[in-house]
C-alpha cells in the first residue's frame, strides 16, 4: 500500500466508523491537520475495532479470535487480508508514515482481553496499569503522530489517559453494571462496604457514592497534573491531548450532587463540539 494512493473509501470507513462510536475522539480530530488527522482517525478506529468487540460477540472465545488476529497483524503474519480490512490498511500506513511503535498497539489489544469476561477488576492499581495501557498509549500515540516523542509527552499521556479513562469508568457504570461487568476496583467497593450485587441491581447507596467519589478525586488529580504538564510540551502536539477538555467536563457533570450513577447521561455532539471548540481556542492548548 501506498501512501502516493490514498484510499478514499478506507479514509470515510475509519472516519463514519470514530464518528459513530467515539464521537469526542473525532470531533478532536477536527482540530488537527489533515495529514496527521488521517492518522489519528486510523488510531482511534481501530481503538474503536478493539473496543466494540466485547458487545459483537456472545462467547469469550470468538472475541480471543479477533484479538490473536490484530495481534498476528503487529507480528507480521497476516498479510493479504490486511488489506481488505480498511481499518487494518489505514492503521499500517499510520504506523509506516509517522514511524509508529507497534508494541504498545499489540499491548493495548492484550490488555483488553480482561473485557470478555466478567472477572471484577481486584485494585485500584490494577484499574491504573489497565487504564495505562489502554487509553494513555492512545494519548502517547496521537502524540506521536503530532510530534517526535520525549519524556515530557509520555509523562503527560500517562496522566491524561488516566484521567479521562476513570471519568468514563464513573459514566460508563449503567452499561456496565446491565452486563454485570466491574470495573470498579473491589478493593475500592470493599474499603467503602459497597457490596457488587448492589452494584449489579442498580441500588443507589450512600457506599457506592463514596466510591464514585474516590474515583472522580483520583480522576480529578490527574486530570490537574495532566493541565499542568501540557504547558511544557510543544503546542503543535497540544491537539492530541484535546480530549482532556472532555473529560474536565464530563468529571464536573458527573460530581454533580444528586445525579443518578446508573442514569446514563449522554453528552450531545453539539455540546461536544462546542466544549472542544473553546478548548482549541484556550491559552492553555495553544500557547
Amino acid at each position: 500500500m501506498s501512501s502516493a494512493t490514498p484510499s478514499p473509501d478506507n479514509v470515510s470507513f475509519c472516519a463514519d466508523l470514530v464518528r459513530s462510536h467515539d464521537f469526542p475522539r473525532y470531533a478532536a480530530t477536527l482540530f488537527a491537520p489533515a495529514a496527521e488527522r488521517r492518522a489519528l482517525l486510523a488510531l482511534y478506529a481501530f481503538n474503536v475495532e478493539i473496543v466494540r468487540v466485547r458487545d459483537q460477540v456472545g462467547q469469550p472465545l470468538p472475541g480471543e479470535i479477533r484479538f490473536q488476529w490484530w495481534t498476528d497483524l503487529f507480528s507480521g503474519l497476516v498479510h493479504g487480508s490486511a488489506e481488505g480490512n480498511p481499518v487494518a490498511a489505514e492503521l499500517l500506513r499510520a504506523i509506516r508514515d509517522f514511524d509508529l511503535p507497534v508494541e504498545p498497539l499489540s499491548q493495548l489489544v492484550d490488555e483488553h482481553q480482561f473485557d470478555l469476561y466478567n472477572d471484577p477488576m481486584p485494585t485500584l492499581t490494577a484499574l491504573e496499569g489497565y487504564l495505562a495501557t489502554t487509553s494513555s498509549a492512545l494519548f502517547g500515540l496521537a502524540a506521536r503522530i503530532m510530534a517526535p516523542p520525549s519524556e515530557e509527552v509520555e509523562h503527560l499521556a500517562r496522566h491524561a489517559g488516566l484521567a479521562q479513562g476513570l471519568v468514563q469508568v464513573i459514566a460508563n457504570l449503567p452499561r456496565d453494571a446491565a452486563h454485570r461487568q466491574l470495573f470498579l476496583p473491589q478493593q475500592v467497593l470493599a474499603s467503602h462496604g459497597c457490596q457488587m450485587e448492589d452494584v449489579f441491581a442498580g441500588k443507589e447507596t450512600p457506599n457506592l457514592r463514596a466510591v464514585l467519589d474516590q474515583l472522580a478525586g483520583e480522576a480529578q488529580q490527574h486530570l490537574t497534573t495532566a493541565l499542568s504538564l501540557l504547558v511544557q510540551v510543544p503546542a503543535s502536539l497540544r491537539p492530541a491531548f484535546l480530549l482532556l477538555a472532555q473529560a474536565r467536563a464530563d468529571l464536573k457533570r458527573l460530581s454533580q450532587t444528586g445525579r443518578n450513577p446508573f442514569a446514563p447521561q449522554p453528552t450531545s455532539r453539539l455540546r461536544t463540539l462546542w466544549t472542544l471548540w473553546r478548548a482549541s481556542r484556550s491559552r492553555e492548548f495553544t500557547k
